[in-house]
């Protein structure tokens, strides 16, 4: 089926499975996991900003790896397209059956293993969220090194399928650092299954590094095993008022090198605090405004308050500082970058642009955009936010027809002038596609295809995701 997205519109009319198809699946999940009324099925076929509509004439439900290999092979059988789904919280349309594609939920894959708390490690089923992930690492004395913002709904599964990344790339790295070991449905139905977790293991290719990131187009990831990172029991956040991006950036550079606990640096701008304490009705953090506001956060075994105001102490151009150190108020300063998002949500649809710049670009990209922009849409607003550390910049833009991608590829186009990447962390999917030349070669793009074609013969796995339609 060709990609045919329903930006935010009707959804047109239902797509229809064959009969002897739709009992073969009941058989293999049972009649409660197999979903064909419309409105049960209706909020699988919907991304939750709202921007990104599909249709689906049905949704799958398998509860085991086995289960998912049997729909998978049924499926591969009779060339029926699949759609891949998590928690639902991509920002791509990657997880919406955009082109009436049978939609397979991962959620009742939430089994969580013990941790190995010798190997600092723990095998989780691609339905359990990261949230309950970090508990249980915790609980066990460890602690696991991703965190976002959607941590109570976005799934480990959705999560290796995107590689994503979050508010500590910077100490710890993006999901695909974490991985030791996978679980694995091919597209004609085969198991994978390398969930060892030994730490060397140069046996032929890596699996976990090839599946990670490759958003569902080459295999159904079941289950993950992962590292853990050892606990921190002192916290100190701060946030910082500054005169402009950069110098925040300058601010990062100089907080990685003398500040070893460092943990998280996020940016934003004062329009978008202005905008986030109207929505939540916060105060403030200070009497006065400040064109770029960073927050740090340094964690450790030991108090690291000391370390990090000495840090902060030699900064220049510091304007104003708020520190805290009581979980309490340390979430207070943490809401006024994390609430960014929600309150973006209420001006309508976004369209939201994940981009990485190059450090040494990213003040410059961040002064052009608006303009770029406003040159397509006049009444547009621009609204950017990120992880300083990693040069990744959140664009939101709103007050824009959902189906209207002109301003995306412009911003787009300017990313990859300036030597960055469309995707930092939330994937290709559907909507980036036509972009995908940006950064990728045709040689890359014609690899890509190869390894699709491979693992994945029938091409039912996500068929209208990251892939550019060929010809």
């Amino acid at each position: 089926m060709a990609a045919h997205p329903d930006h935010g519109g009707a959804a047109g009319g239902r797509p229809t499975l064959d009969r002897g198809l739709l009992r073969a699946l009941e058989d293999v999940v049972g009649s409660p996991h197999l979903l064909v009324d419309p409105d049960l099925v209706a909020p699988y076929v919907v991304d939750w900003t709202g921007r990104f509509v599909g249709r689906a004439p049905a949704v799958v439900r398998p509860g085991d790896t086995e289960q998912v290999a049997a729909v998978v092979g049924r499926c591969a059988e009779a060339g029926v397209p699949l759609t891949l789904q998590g928690g639902n919280t991509g920002l791509v349309g990657g997880g919406v059956p955009l082109s009436g594609e049978l939609v397979v939920s991962l959620r009742r894959l939430d089994h969580l293993g013990e941790v190995d708390a010798a190997a600092g490690q723990v095998t989780a089923g691609a339905g359990v969220t990261v949230e309950r992930l970090q508990q249980a690492a915790l609980a066990a004395g460890w602690r696991y090194g991703v965190d976002l913002a959607s941590r109570g709904s976005a799934t480990v599964g959705g999560s290796v399928a995107t590689n994503a990344g979050g508010v500590r790339v910077l100490r710890y790295g993006d999901t695909r650092a974490q991985l030791v070991g996978v679980e694995a449905v091919l597209g004609r139905g085969e198991v994978v299954s390398h969930l060892g977790g030994l730490l060397k293991d140069n046996t032929g290719y890596s699996l976990p590094g090839l599946l990670c990131g490759s958003e569902g187009t080459l295999a159904v990831v079941t289950a993950a095993r992962v590292r853990l990172v050892p606990p921190v029991t002192h916290q100190v956040v701060a946030l910082l008022g500054l005169g402009g991006v950069g110098a925040a950036v300058e601010a990062c550079g100089t907080l990685r090198r003398s500040v070893p606990s460092l943990e998280a640096a996020e940016l934003f701008l004062d329009d978008g605090l202005e905008l986030v304490c109207r929505v939540t009705g916060m105060a403030p953090p200070f009497d006065r405004p400040h064109r770029c506001y960073l927050l740090v956060e340094a964690a450790a075994p030991h108090d690291p308050t000391g370390e990090l105001a000495e840090g902060v102490g030699a900064l220049a151009g510091v304007g104003e500082v708020a520190v805290a150190a009581d979980a309490a108020r340390r979430a207070v300063l943490w809401r006024y970058r994390e609430a960014h998002t929600e309150a973006v949500n209420t001006l309508g649809r976004p369209h939201k642009l994940d981009v990485t710049l190059g450090l040494g670009e990213l003040a410059p990209f961040v002064e052009r955009v608006p303009s770029v922009v406003a040159a397509l849409a006049p009444g547009a607003r621009v609204w950017l936010f990120g992880h300083a550390a990693d040069g990744n910049i959140h664009v939101n833009v709103t007050g824009l027809q959902p189906g209207d991608d002109r301003v995306d590829g412009a911003v787009f186009e300017l990313v990859a002038a300036s030597g960055g990447s469309i995707s930092a962390e939330h994937g290709i999917g559907t909507a980036k596609r036509p972009w995908l030349h940006l950064n990728r070669s045709p040689a890359e793009i014609a690899a890509f295809r190869a390894l699709k074609s491979a693992l994945d013969p029938a091409g039912v796995l996500n068929p209208a995701v990251l892939l550019p339609p060929e010809g």
